[in-house]
């Protein structure tokens, strides 16, 4: 196969150690991952606040860059769910590409057909299933069938996890005071766990939280699925 990484905004501008876990991961496991210089943003922050027409030439330019690859892996269910769903719905024409587009927990289990990936992460952690990796893409276990095998985990459930973090991108701040308060619901949540860090397959959401966690000295870090994924015993995440 010929694999894409769709990196996306966030990542590209706060959270690059992301997706060089991503193509550490995948290389690892034996697959040469390129990265399209000519990938911008996917749309999702144009269409949730109304301007669909802005948003489509970010739908076509996408469509055109990533028309060459077999599979994009991106790591991030908020993108992936956005141009899976919408970019189709947006450019008919894009449909070919969006559905080549996995999520990274999707493109190991369903495509590479692995579980175990070699990962080593001797810490207590829990996994929090954001809105569009569960509602949207329908990841389902996923996540969790990859971190059940990581070598020296100890993997406890987060309280209430299907409950929203109160992200939501542009929500966050056009509601803030419930955003606030759906978050201090989920760190008391994820405080009750008594975990080293919280997981999640969007470091959007995690940003969210973790600064809530930050604030109230939870001492609990944030850690994007392919860091844990990528950690070994020679490069720890």
């Amino acid at each position: 196969m010929r694999v894409a990484l769709f990196l996306t905004c966030v990542n590209d501008t706060m959270f690059p150690g992301t997706g060089k876990a991503a193509v550490r991961l995948l290389r690892r496991l034996g697959h040469d991952v390129e990265f399209p210089a000519g990938q911008t943003c996917c749309g999702q922050m144009h269409l949730n606040t109304g301007y669909r027409r802005q948003a489509l030439p970010l739908v076509k330019g996408f469509a055109e860059t990533f028309e060459p690859y077999d599979a994009v892996v991106t790591p991030s269910a908020s993108c992936g769910a956005m141009i899976r769903d919408w970019h189709p719905r947006l450019a008919p024409g894009s449909a070919g590409v969006a559905s080549r587009v996995y999520e990274l927990s999707e493109f190991l289990v369903d495509v590479l057909g692995v579980t175990d990936v070699g990962a080593y992460f001797p810490h207590r952690v829990t996994y929090h299933p954001t809105c569009h990796s569960l509602r949207m893409l329908h990841v389902g276990d996923r996540p969790l069938r990859l971190l059940r095998e990581v070598r020296g985990i100890d993997l406890v459930e987060l309280p209430d996890a299907a409950e929203c973090c109160g992200f939501g991108g542009t929500f966050a701040l056009k509601n803030s005071e419930v955003s606030a308060a759906m978050c201090a619901d989920k760190v008391t949540a994820v405080r009750e766990t008594k975990a080293e860090a919280l997981c999640a397959a969007d470091n959007s959401c995690l940003m969210h939280i973790g600064g809530a966690l930050t604030r109230t000295h939870a001492g609990v870090r944030t850690v994007h699925l392919a860091e844990i994924l990528a950690a070994t015993e020679e490069e720890p995440s």
